[in-house]
């Protein structure tokens, strides 16, 4: 295994992509989280906002570089047929995977907990020239607070199993296209889909099911008595998503020829 770690961790340090694509993922957030605070106001009491939940916003966009990341991390292999050196060097296969899915999670979690970071720095500057303060009933926002710290400790790691739902489809389709096609549509369809249903019940069951607005969940700190779902079975649904796809896709790994 550790042969195989070092080799995937070469792979991300030495080429130029996977660091533009981690910049990007962390400009994002933290530009989108900032332009959403900026953009709201509360000139008086009883305003009603999820502050934190809002100051990240920007993980609706970031998750498609964090998403192709991933994706290229197994699928550009296939297509410059460097996997067959891959797989020679580390016959077994499951470790490649594992090796692939441990370095994507350690970069992942270290770029999205940046990212959150400076986007709650970002809001706590700026929430409180537009009115959210403690006189209007909004304390600045902390990680002292038990739901904001949940919020943004789970930003993180939704980024991380969004990336390990990607890399486990992209392991079963080895196509770079048809992946990324498939993991955006899977993101950002159902919830598209779901404003479109006049059945509430169908509607609240495919906000349980989807992996974006279940695991999304996750960032809620104030609303409805009764959500759709929790915060943490939320991410549990995300987790199922994508332990399903790595299973899949090594399954395949371990079956197929390169």
């Amino acid at each position: 295994m550790r042969p195989a770690l070092r080799a995937e961790w070469t792979k991300l340090r030495t080429t130029a992509g996977p660091a533009w694509l981690l910049l990007a993922s962390v400009t994002v957030t933290v530009a989108l989280g900032a332009a959403v605070t900026a953009a709201i106001a509360c000139p008086q009491r009883g305003c009603d906002l999820d502050l934190t939940q809002l100051s990240l916003t920007g993980i609706y966009l970031s998750q498609a570089p964090v998403a192709i990341l991933a994706v290229l991390a197994i699928s550009s292999e296939y297509s410059t047929g460097l996997i067959r050196i891959t797989l020679t060097a580390i016959p077994h296969r499951p470790a490649v995977l594992a090796a692939k899915a441990t370095v994507l999670t350690l970069a992942v979690a270290a770029s999205g907990g940046v990212a959150v970071l400076a986007s709650l720095l970002v809001a706590r500057i700026t929430l409180p020239g537009n009115g959210f303060t403690p006189a209007h009933g909004y304390r600045p926002l902390s990680l002292a607070n038990g739901p904001t710290l949940r919020a943004y400790a789970g930003s993180v790691l939704y980024l991380v199993l969004v990336a390990l739902l990607s890399l486990g489809i992209a392991a079963t389709v080895r196509d770079s296209a048809t992946a990324i096609g498939t993991i955006l549509g899977l993101l950002y369809l159902p919830p598209i889909l779901a404003q479109t249903m006049d059945n509430p019940h169908w509607q609240r069951l495919l906000q349980q099911v989807a992996p974006m607005s279940a695991g999304l969940a996750i960032q809620t700190t104030t609303g409805p008595s009764t959500p759709p779902i929790g915060p943490w079975a939320g991410l549990a649904v995300l987790a199922a998503w994508a332990t399903g796809a790595l299973l899949t896709g090594t399954l395949l790994l371990h079956r197929r020829d390169t």
